[in-house]
């Protein structure tokens, strides 16, 4: 069953008047898409949050627009780095008779060999694109490494056809591989180089350089 979140429609206003929502526990969002005109929205963040830990990043859900029900995703969402809460979301109408696209993480399962001869498993790629209808976008995709040996690489080519969905990456991209372990020189090599520091640019700087 689809989960229902309710929304306050509010007006475009100051940044205070974004703020004040914040403290109180909501979420400036905006909603947009099928059949319906973009809207200025507040959600309570314990709602969303709870939602998406019920129907997953890229699941389902109806928002309640003053008792219009409407089917959307969660297409962005901004963050506090420093409080860790949501301060803004952006959500996505959506017909549920067309197809989708979504970005959905790579998960590995299995033990491979190479891994087991000493060899390093290396995942340099953790998403796919892929195009779903809404009520078939999966929680993540699973590749099974079991039978990697050392030198293999699982592209997506190597999957395509075991899937039930329409992968839109290319046929090389590479999502596992399995390389050979490193040798004593090349350790000794790596420990002997200077580390890289990077230079603290502040906002200041970065608008005098434009």
């Amino acid at each position: 069953m689809t989960t229902t979140v309710k929304t306050h429609v509010r007006e475009k206003g100051q940044h205070s008047n974004l703020t004040k929502l914040r403290n109180e526990g909501f979420v400036p969002a905006v909603v947009y898409g099928f059949k319906t005109e973009a809207t200025s929205i507040a959600v309570h963040e314990v709602d969303l949050l709870k939602t998406l830990r019920e129907v997953g990043r890229n699941g389902v859900m109806k928002l309640d627009l003053a008792g219009k029900l409407v089917n959307v995703v969660l297409s962005d969402y901004q963050m506090n780095v420093l409080k860790g809460n949501v301060v803004h979301a952006d959500f996505l109408a959506i017909n549920m008779s067309d197809e989708l696209e979504v970005s959905v993480t790579v998960v590995t399962t299995g033990d491979s060999i190479g891994v087991s001869q000493g060899g390093v498993l290396n995942h340099p790629n953790l998403e796919l694109t892929i195009k779903v209808k809404p009520s078939a976008i999966p929680d993540s995709i699973e590749i099974d490494v079991t039978d990697l040996e050392i030198g293999d690489i699982l592209r997506v080519g190597d999957m395509r056809e075991k899937c039930e969905f329409n992968i839109l990456n290319d046929d090389d991209f590479a999502l596992v591989s399995v390389s050979a372990p490193r040798t004593d020189e090349e350790l000794e090599t790596t420990a002997d180089e200077p580390a890289v520091v990077a230079e603290e640019v502040s906002e200041e700087d970065t608008e005098t350089k434009k």
